[in-house]
Formats: C-alpha cells, sequence, structure tokens
C-alpha cells in the first residue's frame, strides 16, 4: 500500500517542477553590481563568460548545458565561480568535493559539477546520498575516495572565498551569468539575464566589440536548452536562485540575427513548447500518483 507517509519526496518534486517552470516566467532585477573587479577575461582572452552557481540549485542545473555550449561554440573561457546558498544542506559539500578532483584535473572537477548538475533530481536534499554518488562518481574514473576530502579546510576556505568575491560584486541569485571583454569598445560586462534566450547574441555584441572574428560554427552546434531538473523545492532565501529577467543591452523580444557561414545559429526559446507540455504532463501524472495514493490509504 503507497501511504500518505511516502508522500513527500513526491510532493517536492511536484512543487520543484513548478518551480522551474514558474522560472521560466518570473525573474528578479538586474543584479546590482558594486564590485566589478570579478567580471574579466582570463590573461590572454579578450572575450569569456563568468558565472557564479550552487550545485544545488536547479536553475543553474538547467542553465549549465547552455553556457557550456555556448562557451565551446565560441570558444571562450568559461570562468565558474562557487556562489553558496545558505539553505542548501549539501551544496558547500559539492562544491568542495569539486575542488578535490580538481586537484586531479580541473576536466575531472568538471566533470563531476556537470554530474552533480545532471544527479540533483537523485539527491533532494541529502548528504548522504551526496556521498554515496561521490563514492560512485570516484570508482567510475578509477580514484580512491578519502574519508576525510578536506581535513585542513583548504577546499572549503577556496569556496567560501569564491562565494565572499560574488558577496562583493553583488551577487544575491543563482545562477547569475556575465559576459566579460577586455579591450572592446563597448561595455566591460553584460549580465545575460535570460542565457537560454540570449547568451548568443550578447556573445555576437562582445566580438563585435572587440573586433574579434566568430568561429565558424560546425554542422551542429546549437544547445538545446535542458528540462527543468525536478529537485526538491529550495526555501526562499537571500541569496536566492532563480531565472534572470532580459536586460536592456540584450532585449528578450530582439531574436539572434539570422546565422551566416560565420555566425552560430541562435539558441531555442526557454518557452518551448514541447518543453511547457512535458513540465504540464509529468505535474498532472504527479498529481495523479498522490491521489491514487490518498485513495489506497482510506
Amino acid at each position: 500500500m503507497y501511504r500518505l507517509t511516502h508522500m513527500p519526496k513526491l510532493s517536492a518534486i511536484l512543487l520543484l517542477a513548478a518551480a522551474a517552470l514558474h522560472a521560466q516566467f518570473a525573474a528578479p532585477p538586474p543584479t546590482n553590481v558594486r564590485d566589478a573587479s570579478a567580471l574579466h577575461p582570463p590573461p590572454g582572452a579578450k572575450v569569456a563568460i563568468v558565472e557564479f552557481v550552487d550545485l544545488e540549485c536547479p536553475v543553474c542545473a538547467s542553465t549549465n548545458p547552455i553556457v557550456e555550449a555556448a562557451a565551446a561554440r565560441y570558444k571562450v573561457p568559461l570562468v565558474r565561480h562557487d556562489f553558496l546558498i545558505p539553505a542548501h544542506a549539501w551544496s558547500p559539500i559539492a562544491a568542495t568535493n569539486a575542488r578535490w578532483f580538481d586537484l586531479t584535473s580541473r576536466t575531472l572537477g568538471d566533470q563531476y559539477r556537470d554530474a552533480v548538475f545532471a544527479a540533483q533530481p537523485t539527491l533532494y536534499n541529502n548528504p548522504d546520498l551526496l556521498r554515496a554518488f561521490t563514492q560512485q562518481f570516484a570508482a567510475q574514473h578509477n580514484i580512491a575516495l578519502p574519508f576525510a576530502i578536506d581535513p585542513q579546510g583548504k577546499l572549503f576556505a577556496a569556496v567560501k572565498a569564491d562565494s565572499d568575491l560574488g558577496l562583493r560584486t553583488g551577487i544575491d541569485h543563482t545562477p547569475t551569468v556575465f559576459v566579460v571583454t577586455a579591450g572592446g569598445r563597448g561595455r566591460p560586462w553584460i549580465e545575460v539575464q535570460r542565457p537560454a534566450a540570449d547568451l548568443y547574441t550578447v556573445l555576437d555584441q562582445a566580438f563585435a566589440d572587440t573586433g574579434s572574428s566568430i568561429p565558424s560554427a560546425p554542422a551542429t552546434t546549437a544547445p538545446t536548452a535542458p528540462a527543468p531538473a525536478s529537485t526538491p523545492a529550495q526555501p526562499t532565501a537571500t541569496p536566492a536562485e532563480t531565472t534572470p529577467a532580459p536586460t536592456a543591452s540584450a532585449p528578450a523580444s530582439a531574436p539572434p540575427a539570422a546565422p551566416a557561414t560565420d555566425q552560430p545559429a541562435p539558441p531555442p526559446s526557454p518557452l518551448n513548447l514541447k518543453r511547457i507540455a512535458g513540465i504540464l504532463a509529468a505535474l498532472i501524472g504527479l498529481v495523479f500518483f498522490i491521489w491514487l495514493g490518498k485513495r489506497k490509504s482510506t
């Protein structure tokens, strides 16, 4: 018998799916940048993407493949900063784990971050599940995971320093994504509040402002916006996780220019009807199972 005592996980998934759908339509005001010292490309680069993320943030998980695909398409550095959301139970642990894998290689650390984002629906708000997941990830890469990953706290100190950098910058939500430039005629940084809709357009402008040539696009490189991660609903907090609203510098209503041979294909809209239909179908299915559970428990 499926009793109501077994319903919290389903309820959390239902609430989070609804929140992810709502996040496509609602967004906070632009970030009030107080200190722009972190908003610059790495040495030798004219254009880069800088983002502040929390590994337990479901909207960060949705945005992650879009941002990574754009960085690969334009061949620009992706500078990823940890920005911890206080209400999250395991994001500080996950960020510390990622720093430990970075010690082997930054590629492996980023693979772990990507895997955590993808696994959010199975981890809930449970650090024990994250530990088991991390052990499995290490085993898959033939790495022995120590009992104490960060015995002296040095890795977490680096995570916290990143989070403090975000606070000094003025970050108050995740994900926060910027396109940054060096030596260009335009603004040195622009916040991309809707990456799925506007990131390619802002990158085009950044390349134009710096007089750089956009790399030719391979035949099939347009990213697909992923379905929202079905993870437990997160409590409202400041900083908060949310999908930002469009800025004046990158109007949401203006579609990307028609691709030429050296222009990227515009990314799909986050309000794709198939995505919405799929989310609604999942919500309806979960509501049905909740109703069925109530009937069986009576």
